[in-house]
């Protein structure tokens, strides 16, 4: 038995074995929150918590193809009586997957059309020859389209574009193996998409429900334009740090690459005038994406899926044979569709269980009489490391309350406890099922699952320290005071 298979084997059996310790574990006491309100956790809440390390260690260290983890994680779940075998494999076809397959869908069918080349021909031109410039210049477009369009979607239109610059990065003599430049390259789209995400109120799903929350508990509503205020210079700040951090753990093999501007420019004319086709695919997903951007102006598109826009577009591509059956059997990546399957289940198996709720109330418990910053970086610690693991609006919605009442206890401003938990929800830089960018970067086969979880450790301690620089300085001069006055 060779070393890497031994390693392997040893990774199956520690989640295993974690699984099968808390399975059998005695129960736990009740967490109670500031209330005194006592919440109990149950067999299957204990199981739950299990699973999620069972699912977590086999996810980091690949023992299996990642979609293959996510159909281990229903079927453990209905196995050993967690959750219905209906409920547990009910949630592989959730909305969010299927909003996660139409944005692949539309990512392919910009890359069949051609716009993808035209338009990573035309960034090219403009930035020029350096990588590090072509670098910066992939993560500001990413970070500016979130702030109109989903991430996830956002990530879809850039894959097939960084892939076209990553060819021509390469070059003729390529070999065929991930280079410094390509890990950067896709890392670093998926970490910018979600630190553009937290700009606007339009980025993700967990924006307005996190204000949704804030509005609940306190009364007060947080416009647009305020949450913009607040969260855009840190969201920027992040785009800026991340690519400063990426050219250090990933410093480009390149710094030039010589001739590439003549290149692009040479590549972007053999294209010619834009086709039929290229408008076609352009007007269709403009209207998919300008549905989901009314969706938060126009009241009767509010009840309408997020979904259904983009499979709406995928349809008519397949209606008009932009699309064929051979793409939907050989270029959909199936195996990140069934990764973000398994990560709604589990997620979903560890709220509906009681266990996300009862870790929430369990770790922030420990807070009482804690200093305010100590307990800001307590809460937004905890969002940060359950939004690697679940769905960021669960994260929001079993954090956030109980951080908005234990706030008024200890007299910090809610609003500050608002945006920081906001920006940890929409920056998971650990592991690929936090967001779907992580995942759809992954397809690139430019970095491995443990190769993203160490370069989020110091991204992720990069933001937390961004979130104190935060609080001390830009927020207090735009009226945000840490202390309830």
């Amino acid at each position: 038995m060779n070393g890497k298979n031994a390693k392997r084997i040893f990774f199956i059996l520690l989640g295993v074995a974690l699984f099968l310790v808390f399975f059998y574990a005695p129960q736990f006491g009740p967490a109670v929150d500031p209330s005194g309100k006592a919440f109990a956790l149950s067999q299957q809440g204990k199981a739950a918590i299990g699973l999620f390390f069972l699912a977590s260690i086999w996810w980091v260290f690949e023992v299996t193809p990642i979609g293959v983890t996510s159909l281990m994680i229903g079927v453990v779940q209905a196995l050993f009586l967690i959750r219905p075998a209906k409920e547990a494999f009910r949630d592989f076809m959730d909305p969010t997957v299927v909003f996660i397959l139409g944005s692949l869908l539309i990512g392919l069918a910009f890359t069949k059309a051609g716009i993808t080349k035209r338009i990573a021909y035309k960034m090219l031109d403009v930035v020029g020859e350096d990588t590090r410039k072509i670098l910066l210049g992939v993560f500001v477009i990413t970070a500016l389209l979130t702030h109109i369009m989903a991430h996830t979607a956002v990530a879809a239109t850039m894959f097939p574009i960084l892939v076209t610059i990553l060819s021509l990065y390469n070059g003729d003599n390529h070999d065929g193996k991930p280079t410094k430049f390509g890990k950067a390259l896709f890392i670093g789209m998926a970490y910018t998409a979600g630190a553009g995400s937290i700009c606007t109120l339009l980025g993700g799903a967990r924006n307005p429900a996190a204000v949704g929350f804030y509005t609940e508990f306190t009364g007060k509503e947080v416009s647009f334009v305020d949450f913009s205020i607040h969260l855009a210079p840190f969201g920027w700040a992040t785009v800026f740090l991340i690519w400063a951090l990426l050219m250090v753990i990933y410093k480009p093999e390149k710094s030039h690459i010589p001739g590439l501007r003549a290149k692009a420019k040479s590549e972007y004319a053999k294209l010619g005038p834009i086709s039929k086709q290229e408008k076609f695919v352009g007007t269709v997903v403009f209207f998919a994406l300008a549905m989901l951007v009314l969706q938060a102006i126009i009241p009767a598109l509010k009840t309408m899926d997020r979904s259904v826009p983009l499979l709406i577009a995928g349809i008519l591509f397949f209606l008009a044979n932009v699309l064929t059956v051979e793409d939907l059997e050989k270029k959909i990546p199936w195996n990140i569709v069934l990764l973000f399957s398994g990560a709604m289940s589990i997620g979903f198996c560890l709220w509906q269980t009681g266990a996300a709720q009862w870790i929430a109330i369990k770790w922030l418990g420990m807070l009482a009489g804690a200093p305010w910053l100590v307990f800001l970086i307590a809460v937004c610690f905890l969002v940060m490391i359950m939004t690697n693991f679940i769905m960021n609006v669960a994260a929001i919605a079993i954090t956030l309350p109980v951080a908005l009442v234990m706030a008024q206890y200890l007299g910090v401003n809610p609003e500050l406890v608002l945006y920081g938990a906001t920006a940890m929800a929409g920056m998971p830089f650990l592991l690929l099922i936090g967001a779907a960018p992580n995942a759809m970067a992954y397809e690139s086969k430019q970095f491995t699952t443990g190769e993203f979880f160490v370069s989020g450790i110091p991204a992720s301690a990069l933001i937390m320290g961004v979130l104190v620089l935060m609080t001390f300085t830009y927020w207090p001069l735009v009226g945000l005071s840490p202390l309830i006055r």
